[in-house]
């Protein structure tokens, strides 16, 4: 669909204003209705742009993805050394403690079996970030500052899984605490493979 700029802007209010109280809400405490409040929308307008609750829940999803994991913060292939993905999961938890969401986290916590679509849409979402923190190890290996033997790809699931796996632990306990832990962990496992004086 071609938009106007004046409809996509429309189409960008009603997805800000859909993510906003996903994160808040979750999905099942979020309506359409609510979605259409929120952005100041019509109904006609908001399924102009979204047939279905579905359809702008894989939106959201999509809309996410796209964006750099800590808002402000450089997009994850820019995390090529040690201080910088420490800096980057010292960013998550700032962001965790003044936001206390995380929209892909609370949607793949809520996550129904039988929505087949959505669920290939996060594991998109998610292997995306992955293969991003998987360039900057490899990098940082290139530069001979990880050993030849350390598996990128598990050490990017690693401080995702810390990442994704510690936010929803911390939105649980209302702490930070669980995400603090959790990076603590999988950053000893990539300096386990460091080669270089830190």
């Amino acid at each position: 669909m071609t938009l106007t700029r004046k409809g996509q802007a429309t189409r960008d209010r009603i997805l800000q204003s859909a993510a906003e109280l996903i994160a808040a809400r979750g999905v099942a405490g979020t309506s359409t209705e609510d979605v259409r409040r929120a952005a100041g929308v019509s109904g006609s307008q908001l399924y102009h742009y979204f047939d279905s609750k579905q359809a702008l829940i894989r939106a959201v999803i999509a809309r996410q993805s796209e964006e750099p994991p800590v808002p402000g913060q450089p997009i994850m292939g820019a995390l090529d050394s040690y201080d910088a993905l420490r800096a980057w999961c010292e960013a998550a938890i700032e962001h965790l403690d003044e936001q206390g969401v995380c929209s892909l986290a609370s949607l793949a916590g809520e996550l129904t079996a039988s929505d087949e679509e959505t669920r290939e849409d996060l594991y998109q979402a998610f292997l995306r970030w992955q293969e991003l923190i998987s360039n900057g190890l490899r990098a940082m290996r290139e530069r001979g500052e990880l050993r030849a033997d350390a598996d990128l790809d598990e050490l990017a699931l690693a401080l995702l899984t810390a990442w994704q796996g510690g936010v929803v632990l911390a939105q649980t306990m209302r702490s930070s605490e669980p995400l603090k832990a959790s990076f603590t962990a999988a950053l000893a496992y990539v300096r386990s493979f460091i080669t270089v004086t830190l």
